[in-house]
C-alpha cells in the first residue's frame, strides 16, 4: 500500500502543477483566463491526494504523521481541502494565485520521501544546478528592479504630497506607471524564484536525499519565497497597491539579500 500511496501522491503533485502554472502565468500576465482549468485539475488532485493519504494510513495502521514528509503531505491536503470548500461556497478564486504554489510545493516535497540512489550522471547533475542558478539569479534581478520601482514610487509620492522636489524627481514616471512596473517585476521575480526552488528540490532529491532539510540557506530561501507569496496574494486578493506594496517589496529584497549572504557564508565554511 505504501508504493500505491507514493504513486497517487506523485500523480496528485503533477495535477497540482497545473495550478502552479496558472499562478505563474497570472503573476506574469496579470490575468485569470485559465482559472477554470486549473481549478478542475486542483480538485482532482485533492481527491487523489486523499486516496494517497488513506492508502498510507491503511498500510501503517495509524494516522500518517510519522515523519516530516507525511506531516507536510497531510497539512497540504487540509489546506487544499479547505480552499476547495471555500472557493465553492464563496467563489474566492483569487486566493488560488498563492495557494496553488504553496500546496504544490508542499506536495512536491512530500512526494520525495522515498530515497533514491544518488545519480552518477555528472552531466544531468550539472544541468539541474546550472538551471537552478540561472533562474535564481534572474529572480534576484527582477526583485532588484522591483525594489528600484518601489523606491521611485515612494520618492514620487512624497514629492507629489509635498508639492516640491528637485528637477530630477520631476522626471520620475507617474505613480500608476511605477506601480505597474513594480507589479510586473514582482511577478517575474516570483516566477523565476519558484522555478529555481523546484529545480533545487529536484537536485537535492537526486543527490542529497533528505540532508537538505533544515539547511539554513534553504530555510531562509523558503522564507523569502513565502514573503513573495504573501505579497502576491495581497496584491491579487486584497488589492494592495502604492505605499504598502512598495514597502513590502523592499522587505522582500532585504530577505533576498540575506539569503544570498547566508548562502555565500555557508559556501565559505564548507570550502577547505
Amino acid at each position: 500500500m505504501i508504493e500505491a500511496s507514493t504513486f497517487w501522491l506523485r500523480v496528485a503533485a503533477g495535477l497540482y502543477a497545473v495550478g502552479l502554472l496558472h499562478s505563474l502565468l497570472t503573476a506574469v500576465r496579470q490575468g485569470q483566463s485559465a482559472l477554470g482549468v486549473a481549478l478542475s485539475a486542483f480538485r482532482l488532485a485533492v481527491i487523489l491526494h486523499g486516496v494517497a493519504i488513506v492508502e498510507l494510513g491503511l498500510g501503517s495502521g495509524r494516522i500518517p504523521v510519522d515523519n516530516f514528509y507525511q506531516t507536510v503531505s497531510l497539512c497540504a491536503f487540509l489546506i487544499a481541502l479547505a480552499f476547495v470548500a471555500t472557493e465553492k461556497r464563496y467563489g474566492f478564486g483569487s486566493a488560488s494565485v498563492a495557494l496553488f504554489p504553496l500546496v504544490f510545493g508542499m506536495v512536491l516535497v512530500a512526494a520525495l520521501e522515498t530515497p533514491m540512489t544518488p545519480s552518477q550522471d555528472e552531466g544531468f547533475r550539472g544541468v539541474l544546478l546550472v538551471v537552478h542558478i540561472v533562474l535564481v539569479l534572474a529572480g534576484y534581478a527582477a526583485l532588484f528592479f522591483t525594489a528600484l520601482s518601489a523606491v521611485a514610487y515612494l520618492m514620487q509620492e512624497r514629492r507629489l504630497k509635498s508639492k516640491s522636489g528637485s528637477a530630477l524627481l520631476e522626471k520620475l514616471p507617474p505613480l500608476a506607471t511605477l506601480d505597474g512596473m513594480l507589479t510586473k517585476s514582482l511577478g517575474l521575480g516570483f516566477a523565476f524564484l519558484t522555478l529555481g526552488l523546484i529545480f533545487a528540490v529536484m537536485w537535492a532529491f537526486f543527490y542529497s536525499n533528505s540532508s537538505w532539510i533544515g539547511n539554513p540557506s534553504i530555510t531562509i530561501s523558503l522564507f523569502t519565497w513565502a514573503l513573495l507569496l504573501i505579497m502576491l496574494f495581497l496584491r491579487q486578493s486584497a488589492g494592495w497597491r502604492g505605499r504598502k506594496a512598495a514597502v513590502m517589496a523592499l522587505a522582500v529584497l532585504g530577505c533576498s539579500a540575506l539569503t544570498w549572504v547566508t548562502h555565500l557564508g555557508l559556501e565559505s565554511t564548507l570550502t577547505p
